[in-house]
């Protein structure tokens, strides 16, 4: 597939590609991931009653690694690194699928950006700034990195 094909498929159809792709090279755990990942879409889609957008297959994504990482630190506090293991290549695996990350600089100067845009200058303010970043950060950032972030900042 050369990247102007794979541009131009939606990401259901880039996640299906990739678990074929997967089946024919016998790595079961790819398989296993992307199949779930698909599993969940499809249940959405079926809900919806509609196709699902790419905006709405990344919110799926997004949840599932998060739930992932959440089993990866309740695996290491009971001691079973195996599983940890595992749960945290799942995570890997579904994040090549999420648009790329911001980093913790980006969120700095997008936070600033809102707290100035919204006039905002309490922790009272906290709700009307996090409605201004949560669109631009969608599936691009940790949510609870954001809320830290604008906390940190309309307190200082």
């Amino acid at each position: 597939m050369t990247p102007e094909t794979d541009a131009a498929m939606t990401l259901s159809a880039r996640i299906e590609s990739a678990m074929r792709d997967a089946m024919r090279a016998r790595d079961e755990q790819r398989t296993q991931t992307l199949r779930m990942a698909m599993a969940a879409a499809h249940n959405l889609k079926i809900a919806r009653g509609r196709d699902l957008t790419d905006e709405e297959v990344v919110d799926i994504l997004g949840k599932q690694v998060k739930q992932r990482r959440e089993s990866v630190a309740m695996y290491r506090d009971a001691g079973h690194e195996d599983r940890a293991a595992a749960e945290e290549a799942e995570a890997a695996i579904l994040t090549e699928f999420l648009p790329q990350q911001l980093s913790a600089d980006e969120v700095e100067t997008l936070v600033r950006a809102a707290i100035a845009e919204t006039g905002a200058s309490s922790p009272a303010d906290l709700g009307r700034v996090m409605g201004r970043l949560s669109p631009q950060t969608k599936g691009r950032a940790d949510g609870r990195l954001v809320s830290e972030t604008v906390r940190r900042q309309l307190a200082g």
